[in-house]
C-alpha cells in the first residue's frame, strides 16, 4: 500500500512547455491544455479523485487532437495514478504502460522517470512482482542521477529499499536506506517520514534489535496519524502488525492488523471515491470509442481498398504486360548487343593486326631512311670532298659558276637528307637537349653570316635587333636553337626579294636563373595566305609554289614546330599577303654564371701541339680513300690506305699507328668485325668509325666492337682532327655515348 508515494512524481515542471502557444481551431492552446494536466496532478494530490479523474479525462482528449506526445504522456500518467489510489492496479498498470510509449515517443526523461517508478510501485507493493518491478525502479533512478534532482533520488532510493526488505533481502536494500536516512532530512519531504521510520523498523526487527523496531514503527504511526496521511499510515499499521507477528506479540498483532483493516474499509467506502470509479468509468468508454472508431476507420480503409482493388488489378495487368514486353525489347537488345560484339571482336583483331603492321611499316621506314640516307651520304662524302679539293688545289676555280653549283647542290642534297633524318629522329623521340654555354649574339651573327648568300641572291638586306637585359652567356642546347633560327631565316630570305629579314630578341620576364627571350623573324616577302597559314607545318608542304618555284624539301617548318615543343615552347604566325610575315616563339634559357664556368673548364679544347701521327685509313670506296687521305695528308700527318678490314689487321700486327679510321659497311669483313679481332689482339690503338650511317644507329655496336668514337660522312675536316687529338691525348678512352 503505498499509493499516495506516488504522488510526487505526477508534479509536472511548468517552466519546461510553457513557451509553446500553437493553436489549433476548436482546441484550446498547448499551454491551457498543460494548465488542465497540471490541474489534474494537484486534485489528485489533494484526493479529489473524482475531479482528477475529469480534469485528466478533458486534458487526454485535448493533447490527443493536438497530436502532444508529452500531454498524452502526462495525462495518462495522472489516469493510471488515480486508478492506483483507487487499488484498480490492474487499470493502473495499462494507462502507466500507454503513458510510457507517448513518453518514450516524447524523448522526455522527466515523464519517463515518473512512470518507471510508479509501474516500480505497484509491481513490487501491490502485485508482489519484484521481478518486474525492481528494474522500473532502477531505471527510474537512472533519469533522477542524470537530471540530478537529489529529492528524486532520494524518494526512489526509499522505494528500491522497501522493495528489497518486502522479499526479505535486507542486504541489498540496506545502502539504499542508508541513503535514505542521510539526505531525507534534507531533501526529503513531511509525508515520506511514515515510510522512512516504518522502513527503519522493519531493518531493526531484522537485525533483532527489537526495542529500536518497536520506536520507529511507532514513531511512524504517529506521524501517519498527525499528517492524516491515511494509506502510509495503514501500510505502517499492517507492516508493524507481521513485526510482532514474527515476535509472537500475537494479541498486539492482532490489535494492529484490525486498526489496519478497519482503515483499508473507510478508505474505499468513502463517496469520494466511489464518484470516482464512475468518472474512471467514462475514461474507459472514451479508450473504447476511440478504439471503437480505429475499427470503423479501418473497415472504411478495407472498403475502399477493396473498392480500389479492381482497378489495382487491371493496372498490374497493364504494368505486366509492359514488363513483358520490355524484357522482350531487353532480349532483342541482348541479341543485338552479342551481334555488336562479335562484329566489334573481329574489328578489334583487324585493328591489331593493322597495329602491327603499322609498328612493322614504321620499322621499315626508319630502316629506309637509314638505308637511304646511308647510300646517299657515301657519295656525297666523294662530290663534297673532291669538290673543295678542286677549290683549294685551284684558286682559279674558286669563282667558277659551275663549281660553285656543283658545291651547292652537293650541300643541298646533304641538307636534304640531315632534314629527312632530322624528322625521323624527332617523331621517333630520339633527341635530348643538351645544356651548353653559348653567347646568344654571336650565334645569331654566325646564323646570320652563314646565310648572307642567299640573301644577296636575293638582293634582302638583314638587320638583328637584340635587347640589351639579356645576359651575355646562356646555358641551353644551342645545336638545336640554331637549327630552329636557320630554318626560319632562311624560309624568310627564300620568300623575300629587293626587301629586309629582322631578327628580334627580347627578354619579357625571369624566373629565377630562367630567362624567357621571345623571338620574332619578320621578312617583307610575299606572304602567307590565311587559308594556308595552318598548312605550313606540316611535313612536306610548301605553298606559294604556283606563282614561283621555291627550292626546299617541306619540312623546316615541321622541324622548327617539333624542336620547339623539346623546348616547351610554340611558335605562332602573323601574315599578310603582299605584306611580309613574323613568326613569334619564346625559350626559356637558363643564366648561371657558377655553372656558365664550370661548363667552360668542362669543354674539350684542341690539344694538338703539330705533332704528326700515323693514320691508318680503312676503306673500300676508292674515292672516298681518296678524299680522306687528301685530308690527312693536308695536316701533314702520314696515312696508309688499305681497302678491307683483312688488310688492316695484317697492317696493325706488323706496324703501329696512332689511330685508325675505319669504314664500317666494308665487304667479306665489316668494321665491326674487324675492329674485334684487333681488340682481342691486344692492340689499343683508337679506332674512329667513320661511316654514313646515322650515329645512334651504330652507336651501340661500335661500343661492343671496342671502336672509340664515330664520325658521320660528311664531315668538316676541323672534326675529325679534333676527334683524333682528343682520342690519342686522353690514352684512347673508351667512346662517350
Amino acid at each position: 500500500m503505498f499509493q499516495l508515494r506516488t504522488l510526487i512524481c505526477v508534479f509536472f515542471s511548468w517552466s519546461a512547455y510553457c513557451s509553446v502557444n500553437d493553436t489549433i481551431e476548436g482546441i484550446p492552446s498547448r499551454k491551457d491544455i498543460l494548465k488542465l494536466a497540471n490541474e489534474a496532478s494537484n486534485l489528485l494530490h489533494e484526493s479529489n479523485f473524482e475531479k482528477s479523474f475529469a480534469t485528466s479525462r478533458l486534458a487526454l482528449h485535448y493533447a490527443l487532437a493536438l497530436k502532444d506526445n508529452y500531454l498524452i504522456a502526462k495525462s495518462y500518467n495522472t489516469i493510471g495514478a488515480n486508478y492506483e489510489e483507487l487499488s484498480e492496479f490492474d487499470k493502473a498498470i495499462l494507462y502507466y504502460k500507454k503513458g510510457l510509449e507517448f513518453a518514450n515517443l516524447a524523448e522526455n526523461d522527466t515523464v519517463k522517470n515518473w512512470i518507471n517508478n510508479n509501474l516500480g510501485n505497484i509491481y513490487c507493493f501491490e502485485k508482489k512482482n519484484h521481478k518486474v518491478g525492481i528494474p522500473f525502479l532502477n531505471q527510474s533512478l537512472l533519469f533522477n542521477e542524470k537530471s540530478k534532482d537529489t529529492t528524486k533520488i532520494v524518494y526512489t532510493k526509499s522505494n528500491i529499499a522497501w522493495a528489497y526488505f518486502d522479499i526479505n533481502q535486507f542486504e541489498k536494500g540496506k545502502p539504499y536506506l542508508d541513503f535514505v536516512n542521510k539526505y531525507s532530512l534534507k531533501y526529503g519531504h513531511e509525508s515520506d517520514l511514515v515510510i522512512l521510520n516504518m522502513l527503519n523498523g522493519m531493518y531493526q526487527g531484522h537485525i533483532k534489535d527489537y526495542s529500536k523496531a518497536d520506536l520507529y514503527f511507532l514513531k511512524a504511526i504517529e506521524i501517519g496519524q498527525k499528517t492524516n496521511n491515511g494509506v502510509d499510515l495503514a501500510t505502517s499499521y499492517l507492516e508493524y502488525s507481521n513485526h510482532l507477528f514474527k515476535i509472537e506479540d500475537f494479541k498486539k498483532a492482532y490489535l494492529y492488523l484490525v486498526k489496519y483493516n478497519q482503515l483499508i474499509k473507510e478508505i474505499n467506502n468513502s463517496q469520494n471515491i466511489k464518484r470516482a470509479k464512475l468518472v474512471g468509468i467514462n475514461i474507459e468508454l472514451d479508450e473504447y470509442k476511440r478504439k471503437v472508431g480505429t475499427i470503423t476507420a479501418e473497415n472504411s480503409l478495407q472498403y475502399q481498398n477493396l473498392k480500389k482493388s479492381k482497378v489495382i488489378v487491371v493496372l498490374f495487368i497493364i504494368v505486366l504486360c509492359v514488363l513483358l514486353l520490355q524484357m522482350y525489347t531487353l532480349y532483342k537488345n541482348y541479341l543485338f548487343k552479342k551481334k555488336v560484339n562479335l562484329d566489334l571482336t573481329l574489328a578489334n583483331a583487324e585493328l591489331i593486326v593493322a597495329k602491327e603492321k603499322a609498328i612493322e611499316a614504321s620499322m621499315l621506314k626508319s630502316q629506309f631512311v637509314s638505308t637511304i640516307s646511308h647510300e646517299l651520304r657515301t657519295p656525297l662524302y666523294g662530290v663534297v670532298g673532291i669538290t673543295n679539293m678542286l677549290l683549294e688545289e685551284h684558286k682559279e676555280l674558286e669563282n667558277s659558276p659551275h663549281l660553285n653549283s656543283l658545291k651547292f647542290s652537293a650541300r643541298y642534297l646533304l641538307s636534304l637528307i640531315n632534314d629527312v633524318l632530322q624528322i625521323n629522329k624527332i617523331e621517333e623521340n630520339r633527341i635530348v637537349l643538351e645544356d651548353l654555354t653559348f653567347n646568344i649574339s654571336d650565334e645569331i651573327e654566325m646564323i646570320v653570316n652563314s646565310l648572307s648568300f642567299i640573301g644577296k641572291n636575293h638582293n634582302n638586306t638583314i638587320e638583328i635587333k637584340l635587347d640589351d637585359e639579356i645576359p651575355e652567356f646562356l646555358i641551353g642546347d644551342k645545336l638545336r636553337f640554331s637549327q630552329i633560327l636557320i630554318n626560319l631565316i632562311s624560309n624568310a630570305l627564300k620568300f623575300t626579294k629587293d626587301g629586309t629579314v629582322t631578327v628580334f630578341a627580347k627578354l619579357i620576364k625571369t624566373e629565377g636563373i630562367k630567362y624567357y627571350i621571345e623571338f620574332k623573324i619578320k621578312d617583307t616577302g610575299v606572304g602567307i595566305d590565311k587559308e594556308d597559314q595552318n598548312k605550313i607545318f606540316d611535313k612536306f608542304t610548301q605553298v606559294g609554289r604556283k606563282e614561283i618555284d621555291y627550292q626546299g624539301t617541306g619540312l623546316g617548318l615541321p622541324i622548327v614546330k617539333k624542336l620547339l615543343e623539346l623546348f616547351g615552347s610554340t611558335i605562332t604566325i602573323d601574315s599578310k599577303l603582299g605584306e611580309g610575315s613574323t613568326f613569334t616563339f619564346t625559350i626559356a634559357f637558363d643564366s648561371d654564371l657558377k655553372k656558365t664556368n664550370e661548363i667552360i673548364n668542362n669543354m674539350e679544347v684542341d690539344l694538338s701541339s703539330g705533332q704528326v701521327f700515323t693514320v691508318l685509313i680503312v676503306d673500300d670506296n676508292i674515292i672516298n680513300c681518296m678524299v680522306t687521305q687528301k685530308i690527312i695528308e693536308k695536316r701533314n700527318y702520314k696515312c696508309i690506305v688499305v681497302n678491307s678490314g683483312k688488310e688492316a689487321i695484317k697492317r696493325l700486327e706488323n706496324a703501329s699507328f696512332d689511330v685508325v679510321l675505319m669504314d664500317i659497311n666494308m665487304p667479306e669483313m665489316n668494321g665491326f668485325e674487324a675492329s674485334k679481332i684487333i681488340r682481342s689482339m691486344g692492340i689499343v690503338t683508337p679506332i674512329i668509325a667513320l661511316t654514313a650511317f646515322n650515329k645512334e644507329e651504330v652507336i651501340e655496336e661500335a661500343l661492343s666492337a671496342g671502336m672509340n668514337d664515330i664520325i658521320v660522312k660528311p664531315f668538316e675536316s676541323y672534326v675529325l682532327f679534333k676527334t683524333i687529338n682528343q682520342l690519342i691525348y686522353k690514352d684512347s678512352e673508351p667512346l662517350n655515348v
